[in-house]
């Protein structure tokens, strides 16, 4: 079927280099990537509507339109419909969350899921070794307030399991490095859906409100060793009762 006059030239200009050889939508969002790198562009700002960016950089919708999507794979504007772009600043949160596509696909690849996991069980136990070690006041209020929340949900499977996320958040920031805190917010994404599927009782929340209860514990009583303990065996046991769920895990 031959192309109209219209669809010709936005193609053509869409595949066109410019001086730089770069492909148009290429060269605009890296223009715009590096307005929000220099503040230029602030955090939560829109970004210019459609028809300026096009008067701007000379181009067409349909440049401006691949432009802005390749801005937001990298996690550098939330691109919602019926609303402009929004600019997130580059962060931790932006760079993982940019990846979940990716990791979507890897996922439904043979062990790829334990392999996820068993690197959030390595990484936890670190996590908990530290924490015993290092909490701070404020953290072991915020880890006693995150326990006291998931007992109080044990008879709730849906609040359970956000307290559930809750409690180990925490564990995350207790080194008080973003990277941390990002890492679990992608571990949570990346594994939701399969973990949505698991068959959930008060019965099972207990067990794992006292596996929660036992970590708490060994970190108040400033045991390491005690603690990694007690999340590898948390964790390992949640996976023996999850696996089933993971159709390629």
């Amino acid at each position: 079927m031959a192309l109209d006059s219209n669809q010709t030239d936005e193609g053509s200009e869409r595949m066109r280099p410019d001086a730089s050889g770069a492909r148009m939508a290429d060269r605009v969002a890296k223009a715009i990537e590096a307005q929000i790198a220099s503040g230029q562009l602030a955090d939560g700002a829109t970004l210019p509507a459609e028809r300026d960016l096009m008067s701007t950089h000379g181009i067409s919708r349909t440049v401006a339109r691949e432009a802005i999507a390749q801005l937001a794979s990298k996690g550098l504007v939330e691109n919602r419909p019926r609303f402009r772009p929004v600019v997130r600043r580059p962060g931790y949160e932006a760079a993982l969350s940019a990846m979940g596509g990716v990791v979507g696909h890897l996922l439904t690849q043979n062990g790829s899921v334990k392999n996820l996991y068993d690197t959030r069980i390595f990484l936890e136990g670190a996590l908990v070794r530290h924490a015993a070690l290092h909490a701070r006041k404020d953290d072991m209020a915020a880890l006693r307030d995150a326990l006291a929340a998931n007992e109080a949900a044990i008879s709730d499977s849906e609040r359970f399991y956000a307290t559930d996320v809750g409690f180990h958040a925490v564990l995350y920031r207790v080194p008080r490095n973003p990277v941390f805190p990002a890492i679990h917010m992608a571990f949570t994404t990346w594994l939701s859906g399969h973990w949505q599927k698991m068959l959930r009782s008060p019965e099972r929340n207990q067990v794992n409100y006292v596996s929660h209860r036992e970590i708490y514990n060994a970190i108040a009583e400033r045991d390491p060793d005690a603690a990694e303990k007690a999340l590898t065996g948390h964790l390992n046991s949640a996976w023996e009762y999850v696996r089933g769920t993971f159709e390629t895990g």
